[in-house]
């Protein structure tokens, strides 16, 4: 769960439990208004019946209160918080929705009374306080904004950051606030430059040692044509042979820290074609392939049909007899050889210069650069062996 998830979960239930406190104690503030009003005024009503017959007495009493006689009345909204019936009358109180004040109903016989009450100091307070749990609420919601804006750079950060692992050396980050996430932000642009400076000299390093090493292996080939002693000659070639083909993979094997993959989509059937292509197969017998599921996928199709052709490659090498099974099932392709078991670690071959023969062709950088191929695009390399079979499984 992401940060902004986290604390919006956070805001959701602390409001949601200032909401539910907030009309808990607006609910046990109404009553308690309530029962004091009643209380209050149930003694005057009582007054009032008493004298009922004495005007005089029943004005100064109104006057005392400050109870205003009201001659049009009509109920609206009027909420009834208490309600007595006597042998020749009835009283009724009511209380005015979102108003301070009150509204007395005596009636005792033919004669009938509207009063309405002062504004309650009580129920001014009760105002205020529910304002105040509002304000609250309104602070927090603001806070929340606040952490929000605060935490936006963190996506711009982490974009900048996936961007530049992706292989993107141009990447910088815009942000130029003083805090921790600014500071984070001017560290990461130094150290990109720094990696970007230290990347392209080594681009270069290598650029001129590929140039510089081809150079002498081409003008020895093309030296050995003028040897006479054929032995001489071969064993010249092999040695040339084998310091190109080390250079390449050496050169290849860098290439993949440095290089941007170039993400498309495409067909398993075409990624097996594709690496054959780069075989240069003379006995195409040697292979039997196998598709019985098809599928797409997403990938840089020139490095994944390399590590293909290597798996390929030392599966001909190794086979002890023909031929070799080439797989497409659901996610996943596999090549099986028969042959022996690997003697040691199935992770022991995926190092750079390691190998299962000393005397075979090749110096044990084939699995290495699978390897690292199937990093790049997080897919996994698995070895098996079943039925006699040498079995390396690529799941996409």
């Amino acid at each position: 769960m992401s940060i902004l998830k986290k604390i919006s979960f956070l805001f959701v239930i602390s409001l949601i439990l200032m909401t539910i406190i907030g009309s808990w104690i607006d609910t046990i503030n109404s009553k308690r208004m309530d029962n004091l009003v009643k209380e209050k005024y149930l003694k005057v009503i009582e007054d009032i019946f008493r004298n009922i017959e004495n005007k005089n007495y029943i004005n100064s009493v109104f006057e005392k209160n400050q109870l205003e006689l009201l001659k049009d009345f009509k109920d609206s909204n009027e909420e009834i918080i208490y309600e007595q019936n006597y042998t020749f009358g009835h009283i009724i109180i009511l209380k005015r929705s979102f108003a301070d004040e009150f509204i007395i109903k005596i009636k005792y016989l033919d004669e009938e009374y509207i009063l309405k009450t002062p504004d309650e100091q009580n129920l001014n307070d009760k105002t205020i306080l529910n304002f105040l749990v509002f304000l609250d609420i309104f602070a927090l919601f603001l806070i929340f904004l606040y952490i929000i804006k605060l935490l936006t750079p963190l996506k711009t950060i982490t974009k900048e950051i996936t961007n530049f692992a992706n292989g993107d050396l141009s990447t910088r980050i815009n942000i130029n606030s003083k805090d921790e996430i600014g500071t984070l932000a001017k560290t990461f642009n130094s150290m990109a430059s720094s990696l970007e400076n230290s990347i392209k000299t080594r681009e270069e390093l290598l650029r001129d040692i590929g140039h510089e090493l081809r150079t002498p292996i081409a003008k020895g080939k093309f030296a050995i044509e003028k040897i006479d002693d054929f032995s001489q000659k071969e064993l010249l070639k092999k040695i040339f042979l084998d310091l190109e083909i080390l250079t390449n993979e050496l050169i290849e094997l860098e290439k993949l820290n440095l290089t941007k993959l170039n993400i498309s989509t495409f067909s398993a059937e075409t990624l097996v074609l594709e690496s054959l292509g780069k075989l240069y197969l003379e006995d195409e017998s040697k292979i039997e392939i196998e598709i019985n599921e098809d599928f797409k996928i997403d990938a840089d199709l020139y490095y994944l049909s390399i590590a293909l052709k290597n798996l390929i490659d030392n599966a001909l090498k190794y086979a002890i007899s023909f031929p070799i099974i080439i797989k497409v099932n659901k996610n996943e392709i596999s090549i099986s050889n028969k042959g022996k078991q690997l003697s040691k670690e199935f992770e022991y071959y995926l190092k750079p210069f390691t190998q299962e023969l000393s005397q075979r062709d090749g110096f044990g950088l084939g699995l290495s650069i699978v390897k690292k191929i199937l990093d790049r695009h997080n897919f996994q390399l698995l070895y098996s062996y079943e039925n006699e079979f040498n079995i390396f499984k690529i799941v996409l």
